[in-house]
């Protein structure tokens, strides 16, 4: 109980407002205003740091033709307002040159706005995969819940969470190149596990090659094969060590002895022997 009380009933309700000012985008609504687009102010929370122009470019003909359907969430400080939700439909407004935008008005805190920002993104699918693998990360520790609890807050299943999260231990090279879009998600996922060294390789030559993920894997399996296993390890051959001084000793005082892989064991027979031995050492 004191987890959910973590994600703040305040955030469930701000969110519930929201939902239903999304469920009535197209009829007016009491909730809905049109506030001028030069009294916003960008989230400084806002976890998306990429846009796409082209697809910005489309959503403002699309808003130049149709208008805007869905609103913007904001808040309101002082005699501006705040973007809380909504970047990209905010951006597309300024290129449409329109001069007021259709917004939801909401009371959030600093914390709330951090996560309603986070939320809305990932819910809406508006994150590019690094992007989203960090919105993650910041929601589990930000509260202190597991991979599960966040499933259940932003209705995404466990594993594709888990499968996200591992994202953040791709070499800075991969990530770069997922944020760039120069390879996919599909293809980081199955090279994660892999050493910095061969993930970059693999970058370069999904880029170079224009490599499918199905020919990735088999690189991958490729990579794994010739990494070292504990067995293969084992199966190593250390270097021989040169024990013929020690063995011409041991053979001196009669002591049985015997070598194998740079390792010797002894024998007694008799306590007689042991003493002889222990001279060794005294």
């Amino acid at each position: 109980m004191a987890k959910t009380q973590a994600l703040g009933r305040g955030l469930g309700e701000l969110l519930g407002e929201i939902e239903e000012a999304y469920d009535n985008e197209i009829s007016p609504s009491k909730d809905l205003l049109e506030i001028p687009l030069n009294n916003i102010k960008v989230n400084p929370f806002q976890p998306r740091k990429h846009f796409d122009e082209k697809a910005l470019v489309e959503l403002s003909e699309s808003i130049k033709r149709h208008g805007l359907l869905q609103p913007i969430v904001v808040v309101e400080e002082m005699d501006s307002y705040v973007l809380v939700a909504g970047e990209r439909r905010f951006r597309a407004s300024k290129m449409a040159k329109t001069k007021t935008i259709k917004a939801v008005i909401v009371s959030a805190s600093s914390e709330e706005m951090r996560e309603l920002a986070l939320i809305e993104n990932i819910q809406r699918e508006e994150l590019n995969a690094m992007e989203l693998a960090s919105s993650y990360e910041e929601l589990i520790k930000v509260h202190s819940i597991t991979q599960e609890e966040l499933s259940g807050l932003i209705h995404k299943s466990r594993s594709s969470i888990t499968n996200t999260l591992r994202l953040l231990q791709l070499s800075p090279k991969a990530q770069k190149a997922i944020i760039d879009k120069t390879i996919s998600a599909g293809h980081a996922k199955v090279m994660v596990n892999l050493p910095n060294k061969d993930q970059n390789i693999l970058v370069d030559s999904i880029i170079g090659q224009k490599l499918s993920v199905r020919e990735v894997e088999k690189m991958v399996k490729q990579f794994k094969s010739s990494l070292p296993t504990d067995n293969t390890a084992k199966s190593i051959k250390k270097p021989t060590l040169d024990m013929s001084t020690l063995k011409d000793v041991l053979d001196e005082h009669l002591i049985n002895y015997d070598i194998k892989d740079n390792k010797i064991s002894f024998s007694f027979s008799n306590e007689e022997e042991i003493a002889t031995f222990s001279k060794f050492f005294s």
